[in-house]
């Protein structure tokens, strides 16, 4: 048997093997992923009945909406960390329970503070999960495939927009139930299947391909081989090897470029219905139904560019064209005066905005692995979590200055500019990172 044919045959290993593990992780971890983008996200259908029934005012919902992401950026890296140690499945299992019972808590809120306290709590909660669940692909997947199982990871935010905001919106026609208001059923019911869902990972979610009885030994092999895997061990705080992961050029800039996406893309989403009930929507199930219009952009955009992006050379010029695309889309919405223009503009700027993000998890994994990935994912995903806080923020700001909520897309529109203004330094980032460290040391001269 020559080379060749070895090498043929190591290949089909593992590609049958990477079919096994998409089949069998993918699902688990979308179903994790949308239970949380449901349970963060059903505060926006809630924010008129909370402003209706405990005067919590657009402002104020606004930073609620955002703050929920400061605790969970202050906890990103030192929880990745704890997953890269304990292994990811017993830490997202733990990040559930916790998370859903918070989410639960949620109809107790009482006025503003209440309100603020739950939402960071449910924040440092649900802190982790998704670079933990990032740092499971970089495990698992070669990098030629990890555009697409991130973009079929990101399919549940997706459909959690698509489907969740017209459930949620039924789940509010129960108020007056049992004493209950509207706003209080959704939280209960969306709350308390996260907790179950915890407690079915915690049974169901392999760490690494070693530790599965569906693979066999040479298929676990040739995933670990083509994953660049490491081994789960203790961690010193204050490891060079981290600390390097989240000094370098490229992962600072791949972080601001997402702080800003991140910026435009909560903003958006947290303000939808807003948005849609302006157009003079009166049923809160219609107004659930045409805020789907962002979650069914967001879904074509996490399945088709990914697929696309594998097929392009250059990762930079690809984040180019998106981030003009967002540009574009926001500045249309803003200038149209049809309000039928304006639900599909919602659609297309949730295709960029959305579909764009697969892309950016594989530039940064390309060039991380090992506790360098677990600490440098965790780093990017802070980051960008601080622009969903600020997001949020601005958008209610917007709204309060203007009394309009469709303000929020100058925002949308600003923060993409500058977005798209720092993708050529990431590409020179990425150029010198690939050249002999003493050419990089001249290039800075």
């Amino acid at each position: 048997m020559n080379a060749a044919t070895v090498g043929e045959g190591m290949d089909a290993t593992h590609r049958l093997a990477t079919h096994k593990a998409m089949l069998r992780l993918l699902p688990l971890m979308c179903a994790i992923y949308f239970l949380s983008f449901i349970d963060r996200t059903n505060v926006a259908l809630a924010k008129n009945a909370l402003a209706a029934d405990l005067g919590i005012s657009a402002g104020a919902y606004g930073l609620g909406a955002g703050i929920f992401f400061i605790g969970y950026a202050l906890l990103e890296v030192p929880s990745n960390l704890i997953a890269h140690r304990v292994g990811p499945r017993r830490w997202i299992a733990r990040i559930a329970v916790s998370w859903g019972v918070l989410s639960t808590a949620m109809m107790f809120v009482r006025g503003e503070w209440s309100f603020y306290v739950l939402r960071v709590l449910l924040g440092i909660a649900e802190a982790g999960l998704f670079p933990a669940l990032m740092y499971m692909v970089t495990l698992w997947f070669a990098p030629k495939d990890r555009a697409v199982a991130v973009g079929w990871i990101y399919t549940a935010p997706s459909l959690a927009l698509m489907l969740g905001t017209p459930l949620g919106a039924a789940l509010m026609q129960l108020g007056g139930v049992g004493g209950l208001r509207g706003w209080q059923w959704m939280f209960l019911l969306e709350g308390v299947p996260t907790i179950v869902a915890g407690v079915v990972l915690y049974f169901k979610l392999p760490d690494r391909p070693g530790s599965v009885k569906w693979l066999t030994p040479l298929q676990a092999q040739s995933l670990e081989t083509h994953a660049v895997i490491d081994t789960h061990g203790h961690v010193e705080l204050f490891s060079p090897d981290w600390f390097a992961a989240i000094r370098r050029p490229t992962t600072v800039l791949i972080a601001l470029i997402y702080f800003l996406n991140q910026v435009a893309f909560v903003g958006l989403y947290f303000f939808t219905p807003s948005i849609v009930s302006q157009m003079h929507v009166k049923s809160p199930l219609l107004v659930g139904l045409l805020s789907s219009s962002v979650g069914f952009g967001f879904l074509v955009g996490v399945l088709a560019l990914p697929r696309i992006h594998r097929r392009v050379s250059n990762d930079c010029a690809f984040l180019g064209v998106l981030t003009a695309g967002l540009v574009v889309s926001g500045l249309v919405f803003i200038e149209s005066a049809s309000q039928t223009v304006q639900i599909v503009l919602l659609g297309v700027t949730g295709f960029f905005a959305g579909g764009i993000l697969p892309s950016y998890w594989a530039v940064a994994m390309k060039r991380l692995q090992g506790i360098q990935a677990a600490a440098g994912l965790a780093f990017i995903n802070t980051i960008g979590l601080l622009g969903g806080f600020a997001g949020p923020y601005l958008f209610g700001l917007a709204e309060t200055w203007s009394h309009r909520s469709d303000a929020g897309f100058k925002v949308i529109v600003a923060a993409s500019a500058i977005g798209l203004c720092l993708v050529p330094l990431l590409a020179r980032a990425i150029r010198l990172a690939q050249r002999p460290a003493a050419a990089r040391a001249a290039a800075f001269n």
